[in-house]
């Protein structure tokens, strides 16, 4: 019992840091039925970019930073990849607009940060701290009540500020949104930037915890896709579920099967929950009236 309360600890704390990557894809999913297949890599940028500013400042204040940065990052691939395809009603074009980005930003990474992975300082003491027999790192706490925190202060700006109830009256209707006055084309834009920003702190989060490298967001972004759908694309409760299901059966199952298989439990859990609920486990099917 003892093992496996360590292994859910862990697991609770990777599933948040897949949550906050799946929130992101909540975001613009929402306000444009569009995804951005480089999630991923704005967390990777986020990391990479914390790590470049930490040598200067401390960790603290680094955070902020970042958080711009991604955001700014965000309205760039809305503008490039997003918008144009969204003009001309392209049902694919944002999918390869963002993938390609995500491979120009991948590499990009490469060629200023290298190839190789390296250490992110922690801002925390390293010394675990003991819980009725189970080790937490104080890292791992951090990272709990960080993806919280942000996710809780997105939401909490959606329904109390006059942007943010632009931004819930789109993703309503977008239709009956611009009817009303509302530049649906900023909160899409504005929706982007969130969607970076949230995953560009997901990154300075889980970097201290593992190592960071031009190519540590390929399979982040990928499970939080998955956790997006398997949550449902239109539930928060969902994509924290999801991401808290995820990260302890990838913990178990490395424990317990074999770490070569840590990554079989999330796919499977995909396809089931795509057979018998495509909506997602807390998702609602739409009705579209034509």
């Amino acid at each position: 019992m003892e093992i496996l309360s360590q292994l859910i600890v862990s697991g609770i704390s990777l599933g948040m840091i897949y949550a906050v990557i799946a929130f992101g894809y909540q975001l613009t999913f929402a306000t444009s039925r569009t995804l951005n297949f480089g999630q991923g890599e704005a967390l990777m940028l986020g990391a990479l970019v914390g790590l470049t500013l930490v040598g200067h400042m401390s960790y603290w204040l680094m955070i902020p930073i970042v958080l711009i940065f991604g955001a700014l990052q965000g309205i760039v691939v809305e503008r490039i990849g997003v918008r144009p395809a969204l003009k001309i009603k392209s049902e694919f074009g944002w999918i390869m607009t963002t993938i390609s980005l995500a491979i120009i930003f991948k590499n990009v990474a490469e060629n200023i940060w290298g190839r190789d992975d390296l250490k992110f300082p922690s801002p925390l003491p390293t010394a675990p701290l003991n819980f009725l027999g189970v080790r937490v790192l104080p890292m791992e706490i951090l990272v709990v009540v960080g993806a919280i925190a942000i996710m809780l202060a997105v939401e909490f700006f959606n329904r109390k500020s006059i942007y943010g109830k632009a931004v819930v009256a789109t993703s309503n209707d977008r239709d009956a949104a611009g009817l009303m006055g509302i530049n649906t084309g900023m909160v899409i834009t504005f929706s982007y930037a969130l969607s970076s920003m949230t995953a560009a702190f997901a990154g300075v989060l889980i970097a201290p915890l593992t190592l960071t490298g031009a190519t540590m967001g390929v399979v982040l972004g990928l499970k939080a896709f998955a956790v997006a759908i398997i949550g449902g694309l239109n539930s928060g409760m969902g994509v924290i579920a999801g991401g808290l299901l995820l990260g302890i059966a990838e913990t178990t199952t490395g424990y317990y099967i074999s770490t070569g298989y840590k990554d079989v439990p999330g796919l499977l859990l995909l396809l089931l929950v795509l057979a018998v609920k495509p909506a997602g486990l807390f998702g609602k099917s739409e009705i579209k009236k034509v």
